[in-house]
């Protein structure tokens, strides 16, 4: 599948700052499952920084701008053809190894309510693919997808006590469930082009992968209850959400940050 990709982000300070400093992780993974055809990252303002691979294979530039600032965009753009592997990460060069991500972050930390789920949705089963769907589809069951119930900082255990949630929060819990079960876990930021029955979306997603001995790295969306497949672009991934942000970025001064993010992802004929 060929995905045309606008995404937008635009920062507005209420009071002019000195500086910003940001590090984007933007661009689309290299591995059989994508191949990019073209790919354009602008800021409004500023000039572009280093950049380098980092060992989770993900590839990571910087970009500062000095003030007074009151606003700051960034503008990617792109072509990237897709292609269905059922969710294996293959071919994608990365020097960390699998149990780096078994370390817990605030997010993804493990309460009695998440290790029991993950037990109970590995019982009874010694396949390594198999105990990995059931941790996916148990998640998926426990947390209903409901935008607007939770927030940037809702950890993987508030979000499984409510009932509720967004993909960040399926990917944070799966995460979580699978890491109390010694299953290396990590959280992926990407896109999607649409649901597999349609239901509106937003295009800016995220899922999880697990480690799978013998397959490699394998992801999960539990919100849609599938394995990523041709309609996702994958951009990065961390031991949580705000590692594997698509934008990370630190503004000097004391004004608030207003952000806006518009994305859109279309498929194109081939």
């Amino acid at each position: 599948m060929l995905l045309i990709v606008e995404h937008r982000s635009r920062y507005h300070y209420d009071q002019p700052v000195r500086g910003v400093v940001q590090s984007h992780r933007l661009t689309p993974s290299r591995f059989d499952g994508q191949r990019v055809i073209d790919w354009k990252i602008e800021t409004s303002d500023g000039i572009a920084g280093g950049a380098f691979r980092d060992g989770a294979g993900d590839w990571v530039s910087s970009h500062s701008a000095r003030g007074p600032l009151s606003e700051i965009t960034v503008t990617v753009t792109g072509r990237v053809e897709t292609a269905d592997l059922a969710g294996v990460l293959r071919n994608h060069r990365e020097i960390v190894p699998p149990e780096a991500y078994l370390r817990d972050t605030l997010p993804t930390r493990a309460d009695i309510a998440l290790t029991e789920l993950g037990r109970e949705a590995v019982a009874g089963s010694e396949d390594r693919l198999e105990r990995a769907h059931q941790l996916a589809a148990a998640v998926g069951q426990a947390i209903a997808f409901r935008p607007g119930t939770t927030h940037a900082h809702t950890t993987a255990a508030e979000a499984l006590a409510q009932g509720e949630g967004v993909c960040q929060d399926h990917a944070h819990a799966l995460i979580s469930a699978a890491r109390s079960q010694e299953i290396p876990a990590r959280y992926v930021s990407g896109y999607l082009h649409a649901t597999q029955d349609g239901t509106p979306h937003d295009a800016a997603h995220a899922w999880a992968e697990l480690w799978v001995e013998g397959l490699g790295w394998v992801g999960f969306d539990a919100a849609n209850a599938c394995c990523p497949d041709e309609r996702y672009i994958r951009l990065g991934s961390g031991l949580d959400a705000r590692a594997a942000a698509p934008i990370r970025g630190v503004a000097r001064g004391n004004g608030a940050e207003h952000l806006e993010v518009a994305v859109a992802v279309g498929a194109a004929q081939q």
